[in-house]
């Protein structure tokens, strides 16, 4: 499957944005996708994943409350909204999806195997 990030770009701290990932190739229907991010000097971190029917998100402390991940299995698209952004939340941002729709979230890298590109998400104070 291969995955695109869209939706990046410049925001003031306190507004909001939203980011898209679309899949094509091997639907990725039932398979859980993920969000990750890597700011500018630090390792990839998870932001939060949704399983394959919608039913059930994670999300890392530092998100919670404030982002929220969707998915339109007919659209074959994942959303990321992000609101309340900090200057902390600058980073490129990923989506990934995990191999089985057997697969539940998980906050770890490894677990996934189809990668977007990325998309920048920078946050002025």
């Amino acid at each position: 499957v291969q995955l695109q990030a869209s939706g990046g770009g410049l925001v003031q701290a306190g507004g909001s944005l939203r980011l898209s990932c679309a899949a094509s190739g091997r639907t990725f229907n039932w398979n859980t996708m993920g969000w990750f991010r890597q700011a500018p000097g630090k390792g990839r971190e998870f932001v939060g994943a949704v399983t394959g029917n919608g039913a059930r998100s994670t999300y890392a402390d530092s998100v919670k409350g404030r982002f929220t991940i969707s998915r339109d299995n007919a659209k074959n698209t994942v959303s990321l909204q992000m609101n309340s952004l900090k200057p902390e939340d600058t980073a490129i941002y990923y989506c990934a999806a995990r191999n089985s729709p057997f697969d539940g979230t998980s906050p770890y890298e490894r677990d996934y195997s189809s990668w977007g590109q990325g998309t920048l998400v920078t946050v002025s104070s």
